[in-house]
This record gives structure tokens, sequence and C-alpha cells, in this order.
């Protein structure tokens, strides 16, 4: 419930205000006044519509008034001080789209992303995630600031659970024996037939959406597909360049801002869609901005070439171009996986509206996909 003074400072901050929006801050009122007390109220930024279900059944216990995807600033400044208003409300971000003042709100802020395993689909088809990560600093690949992640691994005494170390073998396993990934959407391929037979090194260069917010916010100076295509290609000039586009672009889902033709005389360029277990077959090198597909490399032991500062960067396992200093120690590749894959998100099995633990959500996909395959 609103407090006399709540009420005050909604008058003074409306009054004056365009038509349209004290008719929307009206009905925020009356929403954060009829709301239960069992509750949080919470204000919700940057959510597509088709998310919006999947949010009340991650977080039943939170009360949300989601907002439009453009509002304009001086609309987020005055529900801002409407938000410091109301009682214990909390914030909910989708992604790193926190206008600037936002960072004085003293309510509670959490940054919503996808999880590291994701779906059969893209997200980009509008397909629920098995996963989610909730991370009161920033998201886990904004490498400016530290995130919740980077707080667990940096600090976390993995020693002291060898049962989870365990358990993280296990899982890592299952996922390299299943061929199990962040997206499973790509059909089975004999990669003998995409890459031609191996007479000399192969390095697999993994493609990113280059205005994504992965390499906005953790790759300093920001570098395209092309610079990472020229990269792999001065250092490695007797190998053989493989270029992976990234499956939103290869789908038109997303566009590319470089164009892979300025490079194909360094690269064969993967032009039809590849799971991504099989795409590291034969290769002996990885070279990637931020991408997730580098530590899913590193999983299976291949070394790994990173131009920026994804999550798994900088704990000892990778070659680092872009040092980050705030990760203070070294981690195997069994500890990085448990602090991020198990202990770091929520995994939700939305058609039965239940928490799930990663094998779950691991079998789920192997048994979606098998489905798949009979139809």
């Amino acid at each position: 419930m609103l407090r006399n003074s709540s009420i005050t400072t909604f008058i003074k901050i409306y009054v004056g205000s365009p038509f349209r929006y004290v008719i929307d801050t009206v009905r925020n009122y009356f929403y954060c006044k009829n709301i239960t007390r069992t509750k949080t109220p919470t204000f919700a930024f940057h959510i597509s519509k088709w998310k919006r279900p999947l949010f009340r059944l991650w977080f039943p216990d939170r009360h949300f008034r989601f907002f439009p995807l453009g509002m304009a600033n001086y609309e987020k400044i005055r529900l801002f001080k409407f938000i410091q208003s109301v009682p214990n409300a909390e914030v909910m971000i989708w992604g790193c789209n926190t206008p600037t003042f936002f960072d004085q709100l003293s309510n509670n802020v959490f940054f919503i992303e996808d999880g590291f395993i994701r779906s059969l689909k893209l997200g980009a088809g509008h397909t629920p995630p098995l996963s989610i990560t909730i991370d009161s600093q920033t998201p886990y690949f904004d490498a400016t600031k530290a995130s919740d992640l980077e707080n667990l691994l940096n600090s976390y005494d993995f020693q002291a659970h060898p049962e989870l170390i365990e358990r993280a073998k296990v899982v890592i396993q299952n996922l390299l024996k299943t061929g199990i990934s962040k997206y499973n959407h790509a059909l089975p391929v004999i990669i003998k037939d995409v890459y031609g037979r191996k007479t000399r090194r192969r390095i697999l260069v993994i493609g990113q959406v280059e205005d994504d917010a992965s390499i906005r916010f953790g790759c300093m100076p920001m570098r395209t597909n092309n610079d990472l295509i020229r990269t792999a290609a001065n250092e490695n000039p007797d190998a053989q360049i493989l270029f992976k586009p990234h499956p939103d672009v290869l789908n038109f889902h997303r566009s590319q801002v470089s164009d892979p033709k300025e490079v194909s005389h360094l690269c064969q360029i993967l032009d039809r869609d590849i799971p991504l277990a099989q795409a590291f077959e034969t290769i002996d090198h990885v070279y990637t901005l931020t991408s997730q597909a580098g530590f899913e490399a590193l999983l299976r032991d291949i070394p790994v070439t990173i131009l920026g500062s994804p999550f798994y960067s900088g704990w000892g396992l990778t070659d680092d171009r872009q040092l980050t200093h705030r990760r203070n120690r070294k981690l195997s590749k069994e500890e990085l996986f448990a602090g991020a894959y198990i202990l770091y998100p929520l995994y939700y099995d939305y058609r039965n509206n239940k928490q799930i633990s990663i094998e779950t959500a691991v079998l789920i996909l192997e048994q979606s996909r098998h489905m798949r395959a009979q139809t």
C-alpha cells in the first residue's frame, strides 16, 4: 500500500505532465495501491510482450507492471521518481537497457538475460528459454563492471564443494556426448562434406551479431567479424580459416554490419547453419570476440583466442587480448562451468510450470531434439 507521502509525491511529479502520460501514471498509481501485501511490486522494462507471461511464471512472488519498449527519456525520468516513492518496489530490466539515471535508484534492480542452455530453437523466433540469469549488478556479458557471476567466480570456494565439481564433470560429459548447446535448432551434417578433406591446421572463427550488447559492452574497442577474421588469418597464415556466421544472421533474424565478402579471400564462409558441436569437429583453434561458443570450445579442450572479455575469459584458460584485471584467480574449466552453468542461472520448465535442474534441462532438450528427428 502507498503511504500518504507517496500520494503527495505522485501529485507533485505529474502535475503538468502530458495528458497521455498522466493517464498511464494514474494507472500505475492504482496498480501499486491495489497489489497484495504478499507480492513485491516490480516495474519491468524492455521486456518484449511475448516474454511477459514467462516473467509471471519465473517470479510468482512479484506483481509486475510492464512498460513500453520505446518510452521517451522524460517519461523515464518521471517514472524514476515515482518508483522511488513506492515502498519495497523492485526493478527488472532485460539486458543492458538501463537509463543512466536509474543507477541512482535505491530500489533493488535486477538484470535478466537468457541462460547458457536455452532452447531447441532460436530466441529470435520467440521460443521460451529453459534458463535465465538474474543479476543484481549488471548483465553477465557487461565487462565494464563486475557482475554477480564475476563476483561468484572470484570468491566461491570450489575446493570446499567437491560434489559440485563432480556434478559439473558429469554434466559436461553429457553435453559433449549429446552435442547440446545454447541453441539446438540446426540439423546434423556430415562435417567432412562441409569442410572438405583436412590437409592443414583448422581455425574456426565464430561470428556474432555485431551490434549485439555482448560486443558493445564486452569488446573495447568494438570490433567486427571481419576484424576477427583478419586477426585469425594474420596469426595463422598457413591454416584453413573457417568462418561460422551467427545463426540469427544465417536465418535472417538479424542483419550483419560487416560484409564477409570483403574477407572471403582469407576464409571459407560457412553459409549453412551447422550444429555448434559438429562445427568443432577437426578444429585446432577457435577465435571469437565474446561468443559463448568459445567456452563450449574450451569444454572440448580446444584452444581459444578472445578479442573481447566474455564471462569465461581472464581465469587462466584462454588467450585473452583484452585483460580484465578484476578477475584475480585461476579456475579449472569444471569450476568455471559449475559457477556459470549450475550456480548462477535459474532453470525453468515452462510447460510444467516448475523450476528444474540443469540435468533436467539437458534431458528436455535431448528429448525434444529426438522428437523432432522422428517427425
